[in-house]
């Protein structure tokens, strides 16, 4: 393969402050850089790690977040993002959960584990970790719950 991932995703939201506090909160990440773009708005990059970066545009006047259902976002429909390890997960999967960014809910799609949130903006994204649990050869379709989690509150 001649690529090794993404570099960035570039997002658009109507408060950058906003989706900071957020991405700082939930997963630590780190303002590189904040470049005034004239009368439309603001960039601000925004390391996640890995070498992985939000470009985030701050364009006044953006409207209000509004949550659409899967398949109905249109091209994108999500990011899935990935944690490096079980226990980063289960902090990332409780900070989510605190804020209301996420129900308990933990997918088992056989050799990842996976959990779906929606950010301040209403970009639904996914969480994925290597299945600690995996049973080689087993794959489990969308809505299998992971045992570990399944009355783990």
């Amino acid at each position: 393969m001649l690529l090794d991932g993404f570099n960035h995703v570039a997002v658009i939201t109507g408060d950058t402050t906003r989706f900071l506090e957020f991405y700082q909160g939930v997963f630590e990440a780190e303002v590189v850089a904040e470049q005034r773009m004239g009368d439309e708005g603001v960039l601000t990059l925004v390391h996640l790690g890995g070498g992985r970066d939000w470009n985030v545009f701050e364009r006044f006047g953006t409207p209000a977040p509004d949550h659409t259902p899967m398949f109905g976002r249109g091209p994108l429909d999500h990011l899935g993002l990935q944690a490096p390890s079980i226990e980063a997960f289960e902090e990332i999967r409780r900070r989510l959960i605190e804020r209301g960014a996420a129900d308990e809910f933990v997918t088992d799609f056989g050799p990842v584990l996976s959990m779906f949130f929606t950010d301040p903006d209403g970009l639904e994204l996914e969480v994925c970790v290597s299945n600690p649990d995996w049973v080689p050869g087993v794959f489990n379709g969308p809505g299998t719950p992971a045992k570990r989690y399944v009355n783990a509150n």
